[in-house]
């Protein structure tokens, strides 16, 4: 039995993946429409988040932000619910000495790994994630056959370290949306049709996955609603404090932050993540529209 907690954009998904690939789950969220979507995607609906912790094999929790999972886990007693033998996977993009920490506080015979994903609500709901894994070769033993139904698993190292690297690629993910806002300005303000600079950045070496995937969100005018400006700052927040052990400045880094920061402060956190592209559209009274069937990646 795996215990799945927080079915949100990417849980939700998740846990109707694992239930296909012939797993019992069994599911709880406090939105009551996100329990149910899972209970008709053949999860079983627990009562609490504790009654989903207690006596399963497995537990996944896939959780917004650190507070959140700490509410979870040590307010709500979900850690002290899991009984010896179980392990957890924590599929939330964490803080690396915090899920040291909880492990320290697991019960005794119960064992921690970190694994947050990356690929967007598309790649949840068609099974074509990347999971970084963290924790020990025993441990990544009997996990990564699990998490290999969502996707490609990544054996990162000990645990933390999948948290580790799943930032380093935000890092670069965030870098890249900044960037390709001001590549659309530039080209469209010295003469140059959005549709032709589009097809010659995915052909070059200005190639990346935000110019495949996340560019028909500018082009539909709706910007990725699916993960938030507030998501993203928390993300390059966790990054920044990875940036105090490297020992020189990461300006990219800290433009990047500054970059969501400023968008955030004009449109508001709630709003889609390429809202930074939206800055740069509007302040150059340019128009990124392009006519397309662009369907969002969440429905794809």
């Amino acid at each position: 039995m795996i215990g799945f907690i927080g079915l949100g954009n990417m849980g939700g998904p998740m846990a109707k993946r694992l239930v296909e690939a012939g797993h019992e789950v069994i599911a709880y969220d406090l939105n009551p429409e996100a329990l149910a979507r899972a209970e008709e995607a053949g999860c079983k609906r627990a009562a609490s988040a504790v009654e989903c912790a207690a006596g399963v094999e497995m537990l996944m929790t896939s959780l917004p932000r650190p507070d959140h999972v700490e509410s979870v886990m040590i307010d709500g007693g979900v850690l002290a619910a899991l009984e010896p033998g179980s392990i957890w996977v924590d599929l939330t993009t964490n803080r690396k000495e915090f899920v040291a920490e909880l492990a320290t506080k697991a019960p005794e015979g119960v064992s921690v790994v970190d694994s947050p994903v990356t690929g967007a609500v598309d790649g949840a709901r068609n099974g074509t994630l990347t999971l970084f894994a963290g924790g020990s070769d025993e441990d990544l033993d009997r996990v990564v056959p699990v998490l290999e139904l969502l996707g490609r698993a990544i054996r990162c190292g000990p645990l933390g370290t999948g948290n580790v690297t799943k930032l380093v690629t935000n890092q670069l993910w965030f870098v890249h949306a900044a960037a390709i806002g001001e590549g659309f300005a530039l080209g469209m303000a010295n003469g140059v049709d959005i549709e032709v600079l589009w097809d010659a950045i995915k052909d070059s070496v200005g190639d990346s996955f935000v110019a495949r995937h996340d560019a028909p969100s500018i082009f539909a005018g709706h910007y990725d609603p699916s993960f938030t400006l507030d998501l993203c700052l928390k993300d390059l927040g966790l990054t920044m404090e990875l940036a105090n052990n490297v020992g020189t400045d990461l300006p990219m880094t800290e433009q990047a932050n500054a970059t969501f920061a400023r968008a955030a402060g004009r449109y508001g956190k709630d709003v889609g993540e390429l809202h930074v592209a939206k800055r740069i559209e509007d302040d150059a009274n340019l128009s990124f529209r392009l006519d397309g069937d662009w369907v969002p990646h969440w429905e794809a």
